[in-house]
């Protein structure tokens, strides 16, 4: 089965920083291209942050300088650096990755991890 797993959510302040992190499998071979997603309460799901396998990344308008998406390949890991919260950022955080398994690839997302900015 395929896995992401996400860690590093939680409760920070208004202005504070928290560093999130996804996993994939002990079994998978890699991860190519990733990104972070955030679903708020009563709103859609929405793309963040982006990374190719070679560390091309994208930002949605709203977090490009206070977040930083990246990556290490040899561990299977992606991450995101977020800075200056705001509460407006409050939201579930998905991992999605494409996941390799020798010479099968799937897209997977993770569990979500939730993170709480209060003001």
């Amino acid at each position: 089965q395929v896995q992401l797993v996400e860690s590093g959510g939680g409760l920070v302040q208004a202005g504070g920083s928290l560093r999130l992190s996804c996993a994939a499998s002990s079994r998978a071979f890699g991860i190519n291209d990733a990104g972070w997603h955030r679903q708020a309460p009563g709103k859609q799901r929405e793309l963040v942050a982006t990374i190719t396998r070679g560390g091309r990344t994208g930002y949605e308008a709203s977090v490009e300088g206070r977040f930083t998406i990246s990556r290490d390949n040899a561990k299977k890991t992606v991450c995101l650096q977020r800075n200056s919260q705001e509460p407006e950022d409050t939201a579930v955080y998905y991992c999605i990755a494409e996941v390799v398994f020798g010479t099968a690839k799937f897209n997977s997302w993770g569990q979500g991890t939730q993170v709480t900015v209060s003001s």
